[in-house]
């Protein structure tokens, strides 16, 4: 197994919630790091001491990275990986369940014949044309 260099503190948090979220965009970009503590300050919430805050460490060497990461340096999609609505070209899109009439009454059918709610497959719906397509 290969060292990475010198493990750095690199920031701190006052809940583990931020932290989390810290670390699981780091990890999605690639860029790994650990939490400390996470479970202290889950245990004492609200305390006026910095005693137990969550530090999120990771390799000196990916800290100024790690920090476009964070600041949002980082988050520029591409025309590519945005969908579009293949009727109108638009972007404006939500993601829903299908609307369709068959859809809600076979969803009906299950629930009264099954006790169940299985609401299917998620669609993409335009918000300019309402056409609901696959993704």
């Amino acid at each position: 197994m290969e060292t990475g260099g010198t493990i750095i503190a690199f920031l701190e948090f006052n809940h583990a919630i931020e932290a989390n979220l810290a670390k699981t965009k780091l990890d999605a970009y690639g860029i790994p790091c650990f939490l400390t503590e996470e479970n202290l300050s889950n245990l004492y919430p609200g305390q006026p001491f910095a005693a137990f805050r969550v530090r999120l460490h990771l390799f000196a060497e990916d800290a100024e990275r790690a920090r476009q990461v964070l600041d949002g340096g980082n988050m520029q999609l591409s025309e590519d990986s945005t969908p579009h609505c293949p009727a109108c070209h638009s972007i404006s899109l939500e993601r829903d369940f299908p609307k369709k009439l068959q859809d809600t009454f076979l969803a009906g059918l299950r629930v009264l014949f099954f006790g169940i709610f299985s609401p299917g497959e998620k669609i993409y719906r335009c918000r300019d044309c309402h056409h609901e397509f696959a993704g």
